[in-house]
């Protein structure tokens, strides 16, 4: 009987010493990743699975803890690999941290701490790093909110993550607002010192609207830049690295776009080409570069962005890019002033449901033709009451001189467009 006592006592101590090894070694892990300005993908895989290891050894109030420090590991090496199911596991990991440290308390013992608020806020940006669907933005605002106004006390995580966190919700609140085109709101959540590129995106996207086009292509190129220099030496370490990053493409496609409006076509063009090597597939710019090469004159290199517009948006798939594709082929068609054919391809571009934003010019590109073609009757009418509501990119002055030459009216002979 003493020796079986001996050898049970024995083993309970071997069990302690490895669990004792098992605890250090995942305090190091952990720490090894959070004290690191550039942490290695090898070193958030050691740790996450040394905090793995102690979850089934650990007590109940260990978990939530242990759950934390994984998702903090797996979140980091996402930054590292941006692997949509990587983020989605550290959003998981924050979640079981949350509930593990909800848990009721065993009779007898003090009543758990508030969840800290960091917890929610981990989970909700991990999410939407992995990449969110529209459809999930408003909820995860709601718990980038609530969770802002919540509580860093508790020694589940490091004072000062808990306490930089807040400042990386108020970014992502800001992007979601830009998403919904709340600009006024997105402004009021990004800080210039955090986020330099965004406030002065969102103050170029504001100079746009009230058709300040050169003010709005010096804050995108301000923009711009910085989120160049921040892509050359992306933040890995959280939590510099959680702040939400722009689609380089589509900024790019607004800044080139600024810089034709403002009447600057060289640079629109470059700024163009940079947008097109970032999406071969999207459509808009290569219009756009067309429209920009027609100003500098480069008559032949616009007729075949036009036509390459056209072939580009019939390759994607659906009823929208038909109908873009047959709005760019039509203006391709009407610069080789084929004005019969190119009223019939506007025509196509409205039947297959344009998008509204390009609706519009549709309507005055149809009509415009139909007057160059010598059309002044209904045409003439209508293309008067679609030029108040076209984009800035449709050529209104030049659809007011062929009203003028083509179809003489007093609006036509120099009344103003409001």
């Amino acid at each position: 009987m003493c020796r079986l006592t001996l050898f049970l006592a024995a083993g309970a101590l071997f069990a302690g010493d490895e669990r004792q090894a098992l605890l250090l070694r995942a305090q190091a892990d952990f720490e090894r990743v959070y004290l690191s300005a550039t942490p290695r993908l090898a070193e958030t895989q050691a740790c996450m699975l040394s905090q793995a290891a102690l979850l089934p050894v650990s007590a109940p109030g260990e978990l939530a803890r242990l759950h934390f420090r994984r998702g903090y590991c797996t979140l980091t090496g996402a930054l590292i690999t941006r692997e949509p199911g990587a983020f989605a596991d550290a959003a998981r990991a924050f979640d079981q941290a949350a509930t593990a440290w909800a848990a009721p308390p065993k009779a007898g013992t003090a009543a758990p701490q508030p969840v800290p608020s960091a917890l929610h806020l981990l989970s909700a940006i991990a999410v939407l790093e992995g990449g969110a669907g529209a459809e999930a933005l408003p909820d995860l605002d709601r718990k980038l909110a609530a969770a802002g106004q919540g509580t860093c006390a508790s020694d589940l995580m490091p004072a000062r993550l808990c306490q930089d966190l807040p400042g990386v919700a108020r970014q992502w609140r800001g992007w979601i607002a830009v998403r919904h085109s709340r600009l006024d709101e997105a402004s009021r959540y990004f800080d210039s010192a955090m986020s330099p590129g965004w406030t002065a995106w969102v103050r170029g996207q504001l100079a746009f609207d009230r058709r300040d086009y050169t003010a709005a292509a010096g804050d995108f190129q301000t923009a711009v830049e910085d989120w160049y220099a921040r892509e050359a030496a992306p933040a890995t370490a959280i939590p510099a690295g959680l702040a939400p990053r722009p689609d380089m493409a589509s900024a790019l496609v607004d800044l080139g776009g600024a810089q034709l409006l403002a009447g600057d076509p060289r640079a629109s063009i470059r700024t163009l080409d940079a947008a097109q090597r970032r999406d071969a597939s999207a459509a808009w710019p290569v219009f756009l570069r067309a429209r920009a090469r027609e100003a500098a004159g480069e008559k032949d290199a616009s007729l075949a962005d036009y036509n390459l517009a056209s072939r580009t948006a019939f390759a994607e798939a659906g009823e929208k890019a038909a109908g873009e594709a047959h709005l760019y082929r039509g203006v391709w068609l009407f610069r080789r002033h084929d004005t019969a054919r190119a009223e019939a391809e506007f025509a196509s571009a409205l039947n297959f449901a344009v998008g509204p934003h390009l609706r519009p010019d549709a309507i005055a590109w149809r009509n415009l033709a139909a007057v160059a073609a010598g059309s002044c009757g209904a045409s003439r009418e209508n293309l008067e009451k679609a030029l108040p509501l076209v984009s800035p990119f449709f050529p209104k002055e030049e659809a007011l001189a062929d009203l003028a030459s083509a179809c003489p009216t007093p609006m036509a002979a120099g009344a103003s467009l409001p």
